[in-house]
């Protein structure tokens, strides 16, 4: 397992916390049990780890406790739930997310704007992205300076395929002098649109002037997909490596680093790499393919893991996590009905490269040419680069089934 370490202090940039959210949504085991009233008022359900040297928990409990000091304040309420949500996308556990959500539904109407900011993350997260954009509209106009609200505006713009709108959030962050958020809204919005070499020269000028850990973190993850998008596996690499050397939480690189290894054949680099991770579901996916293909027992029980865990997130009524479930059916379950079905509802809602990818695999594999539609025109429209997309989307286009 990579040694990885977070800070509460050290806050995700506004796209890394959005883009871990959105393509990785993860569930820890013990949140999927089945609900069950305890028997006495003195049984313990669950005894979370907690530390008393930990800085995170220490953290925590003085901002649980100066929200419970001002129950009625808003300003320390938005700080225990940011706190909250930055847990829940580095450590892969909802049940943070849940926790501030609890908090956030203190407050009624109208609600001040950092609460408003905060309810925003956690509708995107939930994939209510109208809601979100709602949210951060309101924040914006209450205050215009609030530079993180045209951030995560121009995130779920980009998320969406609507590169015009997002870039005018991105000159919306140039105007108000934040210039790494927009140097990495315009990197990441190149990068989209067909132009990687113009993406990959504007996130390194933005890395070489940053000196926040967690936004190097994600200007080094994004380089690293932009040069492997650009068929530069060692530039790749390099780039990743050097963000996991930061050692921070942070399951979207792990997961991108994953994917990079999967696709390179290094599976027995993904097992020692990931190992630790199986409360993430993202993780646990690409644990499961790589034991897949190397043949090994334990293939077949992290795919029932992983089965368990979907389930319950439908019976829950969750479906935010259709990508990963469609790329499980297809690559683990070989059920291509149902992650065909899966990746088609998904691309519905979001259509980053990555939902591409198994939409594309998934209609191959099917021989439904129609259903791949609108990805090939996405990638018409956009001009997007990467070599292994481009293939998938001509061969998805002949109709036969593989």
């Amino acid at each position: 397992m990579l040694p990885i370490t977070l800070g509460i202090d050290d806050r995700l940039t506004a796209f890394q916390i959005f883009l871990a959210s959105l393509a990785f949504l993860v569930v820890a085991p013990d949140a999927l049990a089945a609900p069950r009233k305890p028997l006495t008022d003195s049984e313990v359900l669950e005894r979370l780890p907690q530390r008393a040297a930990d800085p995170v928990a220490r953290e925590l409990g003085e901002l649980r406790a100066a929200a419970a000091s001002a129950s009625t304040n808003p300003v320390p309420a938005a700080r225990l739930a940011q706190a909250y949500f930055d847990l829940a996308l580095a450590r892969g556990d909802p049940r943070y997310v849940g926790y501030a959500e609890a908090v956030v539904a203190r407050f009624g109407e109208p609600m001040p704007a950092g609460l408003r900011q905060v309810r925003g993350l956690l509708r995107q997260y939930r994939h209510d992205f109208d809601g979100a954009l709602a949210d951060f509209a309101a924040v914006v106009a209450a205050d215009p300076e609030l530079a993180e609200a045209h951030a995560w505006r121009a995130a779920i713009f980009l998320v969406r395929a609507d590169y015009g709108a997002a870039e005018q959030e991105c000159v919306h962050l140039e105007r108000l002098g934040r210039k790494g958020l927009a140097g990495g809204c315009r990197g990441l919005a190149l990068a989209y649109g067909g132009q990687l070499d113009a993406a990959a020269r504007i996130l390194q000028k933005t890395l070489e002037s940053s000196t926040d850990p967690g936004n190097r973190l994600w200007l080094l993850t994004r380089l690293g997909e932009v040069a492997a998008w650009s068929g530069k596996p060692a530039l790749a690499e390099r780039h990743f490596r050097d963000a996991l050397r930061l050692g921070r939480d942070d399951v979207y690189l792990l997961a991108a680093w994953g994917d990079f290894l999967l696709d390179s054949g290094r599976n027995d680099e993904v097992l020692k790499d990931l190992a630790g991770w199986e409360a993430a579901d993202s993780l646990l996916l690409r644990l499961a393919e790589a034991e897949a293909k190397l043949g090994r027992s334990n293939a077949s029980r992290l795919a029932q893991a992983l089965a368990d865990r979907f389930a319950a997130a439908r019976a829950r009524g969750d479906d935010t996590h259709m990508a990963e479930e469609a790329r499980f059916r297809l690559r683990l379950r070989k059920d291509v009905g149902a992650a065909l079905r899966l990746a088609v509802d998904n691309y519905r809602v979001q259509r980053e490269p990555r939902d591409a990818r198994v939409l594309l695999e998934a209609a191959i594999a099917a021989g439904d040419a129609a259903a791949a539609r609108p990805v090939r025109d996405w990638l018409e429209s956009s001009g997007f680069e990467d070599a292994v997309l481009r293939r998938l989307g001509q061969e998805s286009a002949l109709g036969i089934r593989r």
